[in-house]
């Protein structure tokens, strides 16, 4: 299995789709592993060479204990590119993903063709993720499962869906959980995106209650230069609830 080795954590991806084709990154959830894209990646390989991460913490990816930054996480998103070989690629990114899409995306602009920030935001309510960080360290994954999961999908998703989901949430390490929390918790992307220069596409769920348009997707449209905007039918897991529309918004801007 390839893992990527940076400071602190070990670091696993995938890579697939066409050797040579336009490079492509995809950035999951907190809360989420690199499985989040399995609904989308069959549409997706076919046009692009597909690298999947992930984040510390999350999935197969190890890291040591200690708040994290998204200056951190971008460095780590670098890090696996070069050791999958790509030096510029587009970037589509979930929530956690999204931010730290951004956070590239303003880091190192040269590397960033075009970026897809999904159902996310620049700024959230750093009270409640200081209070939902402690809550994991205190009590562990159960103490936010069902906080995390009321926003995570919406009563269209199928019970199968909504388990597996669960499932995945409860059984990973509560302080990857809770370091990546503090990324988003200290994040200060708000005043800084106008700088973003990659082309921008911003996707929001019409269902999705933690980072709706209104108060969030709204202000990336606004203040990213040119940045453009589609709304599916979704929740805060766009590629579960929503894959063909995902796609048909990703591959339109990708090829456009």
């Amino acid at each position: 299995m390839p893992f990527c080795e940076v400071e602190g954590a070990s670091l696993y991806w995938k890579r697939d789709g066409i050797e040579d084709g336009p490079a492509l990154v995809l950035l999951n959830s907190i809360g989420t592993d690199m499985d989040l894209w399995e609904p989308v990646l069959p549409f997706l390989r076919e046009r692009f060479a597909v690298l999947r991460i992930d984040a510390r913490g999350h999935g197969a990816s190890r890291a040591a204990p200690g708040d994290l930054t998204l200056a951190r996480l971008a460095d780590d998103v670098l890090a696996v590119a070069d050791a999958a070989g790509l030096a510029r690629f587009s970037l589509a990114g979930v929530s956690l993903g999204g931010m730290i899409g951004m956070e590239l995306a303003l880091r190192a602009p040269q590397r960033v063709d075009r970026l897809i920030p999904i159902c996310t935001s620049a700024t959230m309510d750093s009270a409640s993720w200081a209070d939902r960080v402690a809550k994991v360290r205190g009590g562990g994954m159960a103490a936010i499962a069902q906080l995390a999961m009321g926003r995570f999908l919406s009563d269209a998703a199928s019970p199968a869906i909504y388990q597996a989901v669960l499932r995945q949430l409860l059984s990973m390490d509560a302080e990857g959980y809770a370091a990546c929390g503090a990324a988003i918790r200290d994040m200060d992307l708000a005043t800084r995106i106008p700088a973003i220069a990659a082309p921008t596409l911003v996707i929001t769920g019409i269902r999705d209650t933690s980072t709706p348009f209104e108060g969030h997707g709204e202000h990336l449209v606004a203040r990213i230069p040119g940045a453009a905007h589609v709304s599916l039918e979704a929740a805060h897991l766009v590629p579960l609830e929503a894959p063909e529309a995902l796609v048909g918004a990703i591959v339109s801007f990708l090829e456009s």
